[in-house]
Parts: C-alpha cells; structure tokens; sequence
C-alpha cells in the first residue's frame, strides 16, 4: 500500500494509527505537522506485530501509537509496542458524525487514530494485561461462565420437570435446587420405559453436569481468592468486599492502576462519579450511566452489605435521610466514597512502575 521513505530520519519523530482486526492490523503513520505518510496492513502474528514496528520506525522515531481495543484484538499488538519503548493510547471508536462524512475503510480508521493521538484528543493509557490482575480476569471469567452454565441446566431441569408424569413431577419438583440435583442424580433410566427413560435420562445428564459444574465453580473459587489474596490482601480487608468483588475491582483498575490520574479517575471508570445535568437556573446532578458496570455493580454489592453489618455506613445513612435525601441518592455516596478507598488500596497494593525505576 506504500513504500519506504528513502530519508528514514526525515522526521524527527512520527505517531502511528492502528485499526485492529482479528485477522490483520492496518497501520498509518503521521508527520508531525499531520501529513499522511503511509498506509500499510500487517498480519496478527508475531512476525507481523515486528514487521509494523520496522515499517512504522523507517519513517521516523515513533514515541506515540494510538491502537484500537487494546483490551481485545489490539492486546498483542500492545504488548510489542510497549516493549518497543513506544507509548499506547487507546482509541475509541471513531466519530460517528466523521464516519459518515469521509466514509469507512481500515485506512481511514487508521488515520484516524493517529490523528486524535497527535492532536491529543485521546489520552487513555490502557491496562496492561500482563500482570497477576490479567491472571485473575482469566479466573474470574472461567467461574462466572461455570456459575452461568449451572444456572442454565438448573432451569432446564425444571422445564423438563413441568411436562414429566405426574407422580415424578410430584416427587420432584417440591424439593430445593441442591436436593432436586441430588435426587435428579441418583434416577435410573433403565427400571422405566418409553418416553418416560428418555426424561429420566435428560433429568440425569442435567443433574451430573450440575454437579461438574459445582466442583468446577469451587476449584475456580478457591484459585481466585488466593490470586486477590497474593495481589491485594488488604482489598479483603475492607467491610463489604469479598473475593468476587475484589477480583471485580482489580479487573477493572488493571495491572497498572497509577495510569488512573486520582481516584476520581477510578470513580469515573467504575462509573460512580456525578455528571453535571444543569441548565440554565436549575443546578443539579445525574446518574452515571458509563464506566465500567461489573464494578459498579461490585460496589452497589459491598454498600448494600455494608449498610446491613458495619455500624459507621448505618449512622451516615440516618443522619443524611435527615438531612433529606432519599436512600438511592445516599446509595450513590456511598459508592462513591468507597471507590475512594479502593483506589488508595489498589495502589497502595500494586507498586508503580514508573516510581520503581527511578528509586
């Protein structure tokens, strides 16, 4: 798609765009003053990732490279680069206001991210992914699919239930979900007939593989709390927060949480902060609808244990009912305060790189 300029030291450094794909990365590179120096696409290999670098470097000393999904088909490609010495900033998608104006090809995406690096429009450093926090998303993601698939052949077992015989369904369908696998378990196809062997034998197959899937769930469990109790012990120390909730947290901070500039970053990244909705004379605050919802969620969890055992959460919320507000809006404090504490947690427990070098 283009050649190699024939002065590589022409420019004292350039910014590169990368738009991202399962399959292949396509590449531009940008002059300092913004011109387009060339397009190229690179296959999602190692030699690839390599290749992209060599290429991108011939044109000049890259510092900055603006890359798309860094937290999926973009990974690799951030890994190399960081190990290149060059600086990643994730892009968002692209404006869809621009799109529709100038059209969509890979190139034009490319550019795009080069020119939002250069003009400074994005500035997110994305996470890493190469620490013991990348270790336990991947843990963390094994038990909820495991957690998922047990809920699913759970109801399965009481779909096939409301068409059984009367007698079985009887039998069966008044007991607890533990003890309805247990019995479901113990069936025995062969002493029945017809249709009837066929659902005793669904009943059991559903009921075994709950079983895995429990025995599953608890070996995930027991790996997952040892990472987040190797990574930030102290985390668990906090009132509310457990195991799964933690884990939470420190997917969503990353193995590099000091990118974050304060905890009102992180805040905003859990989506816990207020978003000024003023107008005119009317003064006042929304819901934070972005961010990252699994650790809102881990938050909204930790208050509401919060606001049931620890003592000091009980008194706030009295004395602000008091003061006026409604239980959702102390919720919304609440939240944004112990984001707060998560923070100084998360990084108290991950050591920044950047101050390690230097000391």
């Amino acid at each position: 798609m283009t050649s190699m300029p024939s002065k590589p030291e022409q420019y004292p450094y350039v910014v590169v765009g990368v738009d991202t794909h399962k399959d292949v990365h396509v590449a531009a590179v940008l002059s300092p003053l913004g011109a387009l120096l060339g397009t190229m696409s690179f296959p999602t290999t190692r030699d690839g990732y390599l290749g992209l670098v060599e290429w991108a470097t011939g044109f000049g000393v890259v510092r900055r490279a603006g890359v798309e999904g860094t937290g999926s088909y973009g990974a690799a490609l951030a890994r190399v680069l960081r190990q290149a010495g060059i600086d990643v900033i994730e892009i968002n998608r692209p404006d869809r206001a621009a799109r529709r104006r100038r059209g969509k090809t890979d190139a034009v995406d490319a550019e795009a991210a080069a020119r939002s690096v250069l003009a400074g429009q994005a500035s997110v450093i994305p996470k890493t992914g190469e620490g013991p926090v990348e270790a336990i998303r991947v843990l963390k993601l094994a038990k909820d699919s495991a957690v998922k698939a047990r809920v699913q052949a759970i109801n399965q077992i009481h779909a096939v239930l409301v068409n059984a015989e009367a007698a079985m369904r009887e039998q069966l369908s008044s007991l607890s979900n533990r003890r309805l696998v247990e019995a479901c378990a113990r069936l025995d196809p062969a002493v029945h007939d017809g249709a009837t062997a066929v659902v005793v034998y669904a009943l059991t197959r559903l009921a075994q593989r709950i079983q895995f899937l429990m025995q599953e769930i608890r070996e995930v469990q027991r790996r997952l709390t040892a990472a987040v109790k190797a990574t930030a012990p102290r985390l668990l120390e906090v009132s509310g927060i457990g195991p799964d909730c933690a884990a939470t947290l420190l997917v969503a901070a990353g193995d590099n949480p000091h990118r974050l500039a304060s905890e009102a970053s992180f805040a905003a990244l859990c989506g816990v902060s207020p978003v000024e909705a003023s107008s005119g004379k009317v003064q006042r605050h929304r819901l934070n609808r972005g961010g990252h919802r699994q650790a809102n969620a881990a938050l909204f969890r930790a208050v509401l244990t919060r606001l049931r055992w620890d003592t000091r959460t009980r008194e706030y919320l009295q004395r602000r009912t008091t003061e006026g507000l409604s239980k959702r809006e102390i919720i919304r404090c609440l939240k944004r305060y112990l984001a707060r504490t998560v923070y100084k947690v998360i990084c108290t427990a991950i050591p920044n790189p950047t101050t390690a070098a230097t000391t």
